[in-house]
């Protein structure tokens, strides 16, 4: 997680998160903490919510009948967790996610299972239409408690440059 502090008045601070283009360097690897471990009440609610009606992610009955054994974690749950934990490292200070592609779901993840990321930089370029910008991607990782690679994506973002974020616009 990437957090700095700038002093915003006579003792007064305030945190500031993530990277501005010019911080990014192809082959670095952030590691993303806190890992967040998944409950099934959380794995229920997001299926729900998004009106994903497979069984596999909330009939426990249904379920023990599948390969598993139990209920699996809805893969786009998966997904939206990896970006979160990714924030603070390499999109606090996107402009724009550009896309994702991809996508490997390589292993199952469970109710209780603890899942943290990681992503490596595979490029940046200037962006040849705004010259305030530049364009990163990204690989994100996601593994269980026990090292077991769980997905990956690639993901790539217009990233700000230094002193044309938002954050000064919104004093934030």
């Amino acid at each position: 997680m990437v957090v700095t502090i700038k002093e915003v008045g006579p003792n007064r601070y305030r945190e500031s998160f993530g990277r501005y283009f010019e911080d990014f360097n192809e082959g670095d690897i952030y590691e993303h903490r806190p890992g967040r471990t998944i409950t099934e009440t959380e794995n229920t609610w997001f299926t729900l919510l998004t009106m994903n009606t497979h069984p596999m992610h909330f009939d426990a009955e249904y379920a023990k009948h599948s390969e598993f054994g139990r209920c699996i974690i809805c893969s786009p749950f998966t997904v939206a967790l990896m970006v979160g934990m990714s924030v603070t490292d390499v999109s606090q200070k996107a402009i724009a996610n550009l896309g994702w592609s991809e996508i490997k779901l390589t292993f199952p993840l469970f109710a209780g299972d603890t899942l943290v990321a990681e992503s490596e930089v595979l490029g940046k370029r200037e962006s040849k239409s705004r010259p305030n910008a530049g364009i990163v991607t990204v690989k994100t990782r996601g593994f269980n408690q026990d090292e077991k690679l769980i997905c990956e994506f690639e993901r790539t973002m217009l990233i700000a440059k230094r002193g044309f974020d938002v954050e000064e616009k919104a004093r934030y």
